[in-house]
């Protein structure tokens, strides 16, 4: 990946509906020409789809929560990896090292809806236990990966 590459890729990252032509004023290329780089970074699934960024709170998603998973069990990942695959309230699910299996990033509308995700889809699992935080604010939250492009 050259540093054409990793300038539309951060442009993009910062504003995903940046024109053709813009993206080529960047890097000194067409608009054409700007559009096959784009195209050929989504063919090698370095750019793997775009979304908008929703304010959580506005539609309902309020309260965020960190959700520590530990299995009893290797067998046991499958039918867990399924659930949490299924659910739209897990936004984000890590293997991590340490004493528990798994990190999720979950959003719901309500403690209510905190407490029936967490015990009627996730601990209902045999031989899942969690231990949850909820996050009271956020700090800082990004898409934007941290680039490391040459200044000419």
């Amino acid at each position: 990946m050259n540093t054409n590459d990793l300038k539309v890729i951060q442009r993009l990252m910062e504003q995903a509906r940046a024109t053709w032509a813009e993206l080529g004023t960047l890097l000194g290329l067409s608009a054409p020409a700007a559009a096959d780089r784009v195209r050929k970074l989504e063919e090698l699934g370095v750019i793997k789809g775009y979304a908008a960024l929703i304010d959580p709170d506005a539609i309902g998603c309020g309260l965020a929560a960190l959700i520590s998973v530990t299995l009893d069990r290797p067998e046991q990942k499958l039918e867990f990896l399924e659930t949490v695959n299924r659910l739209a309230e897990i936004q984000e699910c890590h293997h991590i090292a340490g004493a528990e299996d798994y990190v999720l990033k979950v959003r719901c509308a309500s403690t209510r809806d905190l407490e029936r995700l967490i015990t009627e889809e996730i601990k209902s699992l045999p031989g899942t236990r969690t231990r949850t935080t909820v996050i009271l604010s956020t700090v800082k939250e990004t898409p934007i990966l941290p680039l490391k492009i040459e200044r000419r």
